[in-house]
């Protein structure tokens, strides 16, 4: 799980044909990341503000899924240059998404940490697509193309102008308007809908990202894999939806 202000980063990744003591290496420092790093869900009845009553899904927060009266509601602070989130989304969340699409609402909001140089950027492009309508097919873009834009090999990039002519590339595949896009990247408007989801991050004390949050509170899993946090939040979304 990354951590803010971190100074190093050192990815964790789990590829096939690894010994079996990188293959356990792995395993503990992504359950340290799971138990300590801030992966959140739980329920409440609340799910527009958190116990302290600050506001989880503001006017005009972007959306993977959204459902009418929705009895389960979650929401992520997300990092779109975070290993941790890449993985989390290609273990538990992108299929998430996709099987309770239109009965769960499902936020995601932005925390670019300074540790990662791509992220900002990321983040304004996810909002520039979203003042098109595109946010959910640039969120998908970021992340499948991780390894494109976020790493220069093994390590985490910082080439902004490649970053951002793929994310054009992305818009454009997308069926968005480019220089509009474009434009949009750089607004003031652009600007302070990330600055608000960092404000509201702070005063709900997120510092790692991902984040989540299940129903207005956080919660950190029991489980000790993804496939066993993947089980127990889907045990909880339905009974919650029973």
């Amino acid at each position: 799980m990354a951590r803010k202000k971190q100074k190093k980063h050192t990815p964790v990744t789990k590829r096939p044909g690894m010994s079996l003591n990188v293959v356990l290496a792995t395993v503990v420092v992504v359950l340290a990341s799971v138990v300590f790093g801030g992966i959140a869900f739980s329920h409440r009845g609340d799910d527009s503000t958190d116990s302290g009553g600050t506001t989880l899904v503001p006017a005009g927060a972007n959306a993977l899924s959204t459902a009418n009266e929705a009895e389960v509601t979650i929401v992520e602070f997300l990092d779109f240059q975070c290993p941790a989130c890449v993985r989390y989304y290609n273990n538990v969340a992108r299929q998430l998404e996709e099987d309770y699409r239109g009965r769960i609402t499902f936020i995601t909001r932005n925390l670019p940490l300074e540790m990662h140089p791509l992220a900002l950027p990321a983040a304004r492009a996810s909002e520039a697509a979203a003042r098109q309508g595109k946010y959910r097919e640039l969120y998908h873009a970021l992340y499948d193309n991780f390894e494109k834009w976020a790493r220069d090999g093994k390590t985490i990039s910082s080439d902004e102008a490649r970053a951002v002519a793929l994310f054009e590339e992305f818009a454009r595949a997308a069926g968005i308007d480019v220089e509009r896009f474009r434009a949009d990247m750089a607004s003031p408007e652009v600007k302070a809908a990330i600055d608000r989801d960092i404000a509201d991050a702070g005063t709900l004390g997120v510092t790692s990202t991902p984040t989540f949050f299940f129903n207005g509170a956080k919660f950190e899993p029991t489980g000790q894999s993804y496939g066993e946090i993947d089980r127990e939040l889907r045990a909880k979304i339905d009974a919650a939806l029973a």
